[in-house]
């Protein structure tokens, strides 16, 4: 399938359609007029994305809803009607045709709409005719031209499904609205050709027959604002995969073998081949560093902010950021076999399997739809056999009143009007809700995941102390680590050095700098000869740490590292420095109990520092030391035990365990691609709105249930009266009139009982 360039119309690529090449590239058209302008200025329809990449052939598309549908190609979901999505990584610039063709649908459903809306409550509430000039049959005759696209060309995708769930017998919205829509279009459609058939009852006193054009045109415009927003919303779900995709730079710089380089595309890059990475760049490919070394920003795989250094025979990773070194590399992998890959496709593959949420309407429609047709089936038989004359009359009008009456106007806004009003609502308060299955499933949460640094944490490395020994002070100690660090890719430098410039302490650039890997740095800084690591870098230069470590062991317990400072052989001191704990990460853990959640953190820190930040947060139960792969795992381990999870982090290592889980929290002053994993962004990075998502999610949960109720006790009421159960004794027939009136009275409860989620109490 191609999209057509000039009016965005779906085109069958092998259906013979007109073509046109430009720039080496085919396009596709409904038509020899979409051709003709597009031959005459390609540039004013073609945007700076270009053409959306077609899918290559065999692109296999499976539903959201229903993982177990598995097609290839494009088309409807046999089961709910919904539009199959293509399981693949997708281009860039791949277009959603169906969201194109709904969009366009929309435009011209919703001013025909309300025009419609317009002329009928002008007259009918207001008493108002605003087309004085034209006869009540000529205003008739124009209601149904502006009714047949907005219902019958707007509204077609939704007969389609209507006819294929019928056909299946997967009976589901779509069938729904088709009934509702398609009996109020064709009731009125006869009532305007053909008024004579109806009780003269029914006809006013110009013998027309009153009709419901503009139900149906609002009901299609309604169903389409709400499938649109949700295509929006899983269009989106992509951007996850692409943002780690943007992570790898798109070329490399290789070395030949005569030691010169050149750069190359990554895509040409083989096993074995040598690349130089320069100071800043990111490592383009997964390999094994030969020469040089640097320090590496690996926070895209550990979640952490300190960087790793690497020297010789180290293991780096494609798309982490390389520091201020510069080193020489071998790649060891390509293509699918990378790290980087690896998380694309585990972050797909967990979107894709993502339990599909069954709706408590489409639950009760399986049982509504049928028990509606069979009860307007049955009135119009009992109308027709025993009603009074005119039978034929009187049995249309009973049961087109049941079917409009059991139209899913209140039902389909249920839960969108709910949802928008609860992610406005939640907006305010520096939540966004991605979807409305996000709010679904997180009002039934019973355990919380939550990635430790960036999320507990502040996620940038601070100086958290100063210790001395006999014969120094404090201001010494941390002037020395900063001079050493001067010269340092260590990776808690930064933090030291902000630490000293905090207490305008003035320090020289230590010389004879050496980086001792895996224990810390030695110089020499004036005449003393300096060293600062741990306990095994004090050990080799003879150092005792003895004296100090009761109260190095008592800063470990809280979760800071601990680095001797040793001068001319002997201890100096020690400098702390620890990612502190979010000043509300406490409260939060707090209101998250109380809301009856049970908190598990799973980090790739180490497991004592892990340990010291649950302990002093109330923590339920620590994970510590984990890799992507292994969060995963562990939502996966919980989830199997029957638990409803949510995850909160905010790293690209956090992003395959936020797809996987029930529902993903991002914080907002994470990575974007943890953001586009997440059914919820916490804007603020505050853990407490984790709280208030889950209040807002049960609050809405609540508000769509009773939603449903009002709809379904309207309906349950509604039919039988409509079906003229209370004729025999009461004389009364319950016109299409009193239907559309009751059906709106349904709508107009939804709505004004979801807006009541606008007052919610966030706190």
């Amino acid at each position: 399938m191609a999209t057509d360039p000039v009016c965005g119309m779906t085109v069958d690529t092998h259906a013979g359609k007109p073509t046109f090449d430009h720039a080496g590239h085919t396009y596709y058209f409904c038509s020899d007029g979409c051709r003709i302008k597009f031959a005459k200025d390609p540039g004013r329809y073609l945007d700076s994305r270009g053409d959306p990449e077609p899918l290559p052939q065999g692109t296999l598309y499976t539903c959201p809803m229903h993982p177990q549908i598995v097609q290839e190609g494009p088309g409807p979901c046999p089961i709910c009607g919904m539009a199959l999505q293509p399981m693949g990584v997708l281009p860039e610039d791949t277009d959603n045709p169906e969201l194109t063709d709904f969009t366009r649908r929309l435009a011209v459903a919703s001013p025909l709409a309300l025009v419609l809306a317009a002329l009928d409550m002008g007259s009918h509430a207001f008493g108002i005719d605003l087309l004085p000039f034209l006869t009540p049959h000529a205003q008739q005759w124009l209601k149904l031209a502006l009714a047949i696209p907005a219902v019958l060309w707007s509204g077609w995708p939704f007969f389609q499904r209507g006819f294929q769930s019928l056909r299946t017998g997967h009976l589901n919205m779509f069938t729904l609205i088709a009934l509702g829509t398609g009996a109020a279009f064709l009731y009125s459609l006869i009532a305007t050709l053909a008024p004579d058939l109806f009780p003269a009852a029914m006809r006013d006193a110009h013998g027309l027959v009153p009709v419901y054009y503009e139900a149906a045109a609002v009901i299609v415009a309604l169903v389409l604002l709400g499938q649109v927003l949700e295509l929006r919303a899983r269009e989106r779900t992509g951007g996850a995969i692409r943002a780690l995709l943007d992570l790898a730079p798109k070329t490399a710089l290789r070395v030949g073998a005569d030691t010169k380089t050149e750069t190359v595309p990554l895509a040409s890059v083989q096993v074995g081949d040598i690349l130089r990475v320069r100071p800043g760049d990111k490592i383009p490919i997964d390999g094994t560093v030969l020469s040089g070394r640097s320090a590496v920003d690996e926070s895209m795989l550990t979640g952490e902010p300190v960087p790793v250094e690497k020297v010789a025979g180290d293991r780096v990773t494609g798309g982490t950021l390389n520091g201020n070194g510069s080193f020489d590399m071998r790649v060891d992998r390509t293509g699918a076999a990378t790290t980087l890959a690896q998380v694309v496709a585990m972050v797909a593959d967990a979107q894709r399997s993502r339990a599909p949420i069954q709706r408590l309407a489409d639950t009760v429609s399986g049982y509504f739809v049928p028990a509606v047709i069979a009860v307007a089936v049955i009135a119009f038989i009992a109308w027709y056999m025993f009603g009074p004359a005119p039978q034929l009359a009187y049995a249309l009008v009973a049961a087109v009143s049941v079917l409009i009456i059991a139209c899913p106007c209140a039902l389909g806004l249920a839960t969108p009007i709910s949802i928008m009003v609860a992610t406005g609502r939640g907006a305010q308060s520096g939540v966004l809700v991605r979807n409305a299955a996000a709010l679904e499933r997180l009002a039934a949460v019973d355990t919380l995941v939550v990635d430790k640094t960036g999320t507990l944490t502040e996620g940038k490395p601070k100086l958290a102390g100063v210790e001395i020994a006999s014969g120094f002070d404090k201001n010494e100690v941390l002037r020395l680590a900063a001079a050493l660090e001067a010269g340092s890719e260590h990776p808690l430098a930064d933090a030291i050095l902000r630490g000293a410039e905090s207490r305008d302490l003035d320090y020289a650039k230590a010389e004879d700098f050496e980086a001792v890997t895996g224990a810390g740095v030695t110089g020499r800084v004036g005449a003393r000869k300096v060293a600062l690591g741990n306990a095994r870098l004090m050990r080799d230069t003879g150092i005792d740490v003895a004296p100090l470590e009761k109260e190095a062991e008592a800063r470990r317990a809280e979760g800071e590292t601990v680095m001797f400072l040793g001068v001319d052989s002997k201890l100096a001191g020690f400098v702390a420095v620890a990612d502190t704990i979010k000043a509300s990460a406490e409260e939060a853990i707090a209101k998250l109990h109380a809301q009856g959640l049970r908190i598990v953190m799973a980090t790739g820190d180490n497991a004592t520092t892990a340990q010291a930040v649950a302990r002093r947060l109330g923590i339920d139960e620590v994970r510590a030391g984990l890799k992507p792969e292994e969060k995963l795992k562990l939502i996966e381990d919980l989830q199997s035990k029957g638990a409803t999870v949510a995850m909160a982090g905010d790293g690209i290592n956090d992003a395959p365990a936020l797809a996987k889980a029930d529902v993903g929290i991002a914080m907002g002053t994470g990575a974007d691609v943890a953001m586009e994993s997440a059914g919820l962004t916490l804007l603020k990075g505050d853990l407490r709105g984790v709280a208030r998502g889950v209040e807002l999610a049960r609050a809405t949960m609540r508000n769509i249930k009773q939603n449903l109720f009002f709809a379904f006790v309207y309906n349950a009421l509604g039919v039988p009266l409509a079906a003229g159960v209370l004729y025999p004794v009461f004389g009364i027939l319950l016109s299409p009139i009193i239907a559309a009136a009751a059906m709106s009275l349904s709508s107009v409860s939804v709505v004004s009982n979801a807006l009541r989620l606008r007052r919610l109490p966030l706190e």
